[in-house]
């Protein structure tokens, strides 16, 4: 009886907290600017573990690091490094500066927004803003999932109970205080993630009798269906390589062009905030990503209490938590609940912003009034998370394959559709029109034909986390390729637009050490 009210107890102020920050963040959202960027003005801090709670949600906890764990073994967690490297440090300083200075150039609020303005075609708008409405809905529905087993565990409640709580509370804490309200819960729930995940890691490692001992029985681990090699769960690279830099391209690489990451950097405050920021997010990256891979490696290590083929990788992870204390398990299901509320309310904040902004209006030809945008967005918001919590009862309840599918093949379509055209938007003056057509077209195309037509591709690109990663780098080589051999953007127009990089600004000394100075000898 007590365990159960330590776990209640705790899962009631979480749930407070959050909703007590919309409210608060209700005055930063009396204006589609507040409300959906925050008017431009949010710190480091805020900004970058906005991007990390985004970025890492409960599928990475108990579904990528339980499955990838149990295929590369120790070495999965090469994956959360090459997080951290690639998908923050190198995305924060690529990305971050050019974004800030050609959105607010251009005065874009979401991606479908800058590609028209950047490319000069409002088709461009309408096809981004449907491809992310069909994809990002059913990716929401997938951040549910981690819940079941946890929930089931600790309290035995019915998994659809678990849905429709989240749901209803992470609706409220988005509505009322908009994109303020979604990073400030972030950093809390940033917070959370981070204990959390020191917690776990030194309670699984102490019920395996520490770090050498656990990394020598899983020395001991034979599987030959994964490989022959001695040892291979504990070499450098685990027994599969190839498929390992897969995964790490696919869940690194995406975040460069996936919709609801890049917006955070129209929303940060200044240069400043974007060098500290690029810090703060890589070390939240490896902390989280980095601890999720490294425990789910050794997920082989509870071969004889797991049965994958009945209850699959999923319930690797769980199965860990079993023999965790009372106080533990509740850190956990709130730190699981922070992960999926974190991800679920910047997915719907997305979804609803860009289809009142650059589909709804756009294909009425309206100009509304801001109180008709902000009303229509809170409206979207319900429904999408609406629609996200009954694809997920219903994948639930009757286990349909075709919907698993397309949650797993959401992040590839939209990384794979939108990075060559978003990269290079920011970089290239060459990139056409046409380009960026082409890498939508192939994007969604191949992943969608790899879902219902897996034997028209070779063996390696059946899987859809090889083809994820495949279509990616094929839109960073088809666009500038395309673009060789298409009409030409208008110069004029181009040149206004880079004209942004171009413009004088004066910093503080400590911010730039500056040239031509005289100096005393």
């Amino acid at each position: 009886m007590v365990d159960l009210i330590i776990k209640i107890g705790m899962i009631v102020v979480f749930f407070g907290v959050m909703i007590a920050v919309g409210f608060y963040c209700r005055k930063h959202s009396n204006n589609v600017d507040g409300f959906v960027l925050g008017g431009r003005s949010v710190g480091a801090w805020f900004t970058a573990f906005a991007y990390g709670t985004s970025y890492f949600s409960a599928v990475i906890l108990v579904g990528y690091s339980g499955q990838f764990g149990w295929r590369f073994g120790i070495a999965s967690t090469w994956i959360g490094l090459g997080n951290a490297l690639i998908g923050s440090y190198m995305a924060w300083s690529i990305l971050g500066r050019k974004t800030r200075i050609m959105t607010q150039h251009l005065n874009s609020r979401t991606m479908p927004d800058f590609f028209m303005k950047r490319y000069d075609s409002r088709g461009l708008k309408i096809g981004s803003a449907l491809i992310i409405f069909v994809f990002l809905v059913p990716y929401a529905a997938s951040l549910y999932n981690g819940l079941s087993r946890l929930f089931s565990m600790a309290f035995s409640v019915d998994y659809t109970v678990c849905i429709i709580i989240m749901a209803l509370l992470t609706a409220i804490y988005v509505i009322a205080g908009g994109y303020m309200a979604t990073v400030i819960n972030d950093f809390i729930q940033g917070i959370i993630m981070i204990f959390g995940i020191f917690a776990i890691i030194a309670a699984v490692l102490g019920n395996f009798g520490g770090f050498s001992e656990a990394l020598e029985s899983l020395a001991q681990v034979n599987d030959t269906s994964a490989s022959t090699a001695p040892g291979a769960f504990t070499s450098f690279f685990g027994p599969d390589p190839f498929n390992l830099v897969a995964v790490v391209i696919l869940t690194s690489l995406g975040t460069w062009s996936l919709p609801q990451m890049t917006q955070k950097f129209y929303a940060i405050k200044n240069e400043q905030a974007i060098t500290k920021g690029t810090i703060i997010s890589t070390l939240f990256a490896v902390i989280v990503a980095g601890g999720c891979y490294f425990i789910g490696g050794f997920g082989r290590l509870l071969s004889d209490k797991v049965d994958i083929a009945a209850n699959g990788y999923d319930s690797i992870i769980p199965t860990m938590f079993e023999s965790f204390s009372p106080l533990l398990i509740s850190f956990v299901i709130v730190l699981v609940l922070a992960a999926s509320m974190s991800t679920l309310s910047s997915l719907v904040l997305t979804s609803s912003s860009t289809l009142t902004l650059d589909l709804i209006n756009e294909v009425t030809k309206k100009k509304p009034e801001e109180k008709k945008n902000l009303l229509t967005m809170r409206l979207l918001i319900l429904i999408f998370i609406v629609i996200s919590a009954i694809i997920a009862i219903v994948q639930y309840k009757y286990n349909l394959a075709f919907i698993a599918q397309l949650m797993g093949l959401s992040w590839g379509a939209m990384a794979g559709a939108f990075l060559g055209p978003y990269l290079y938007g920011l970089y290239s003056k060459k990139t056409t029109v046409a380009a960026v057509w082409v890498s939508f077209a192939l994007g969604t195309g191949v992943m969608l034909l790899n879902m219902f037509a897996k034997s028209v591709f070779p063996a390696w690109l059946q899987s859809p986390i090889n083809c994820g990663a495949f279509v990616m780098i094929l839109s960073l080589v088809v666009t500038p390729l395309v673009s060789l051999f298409t009409k030409k953007p208008d110069q004029k127009l181009i040149d206004g637009i880079f004209s942004c990089y171009d413009k004088t600004v004066t910093v503080h000394a400590k911010d730039s050490i500056g040239y031509g100075e005289e100096t005393n000898n």
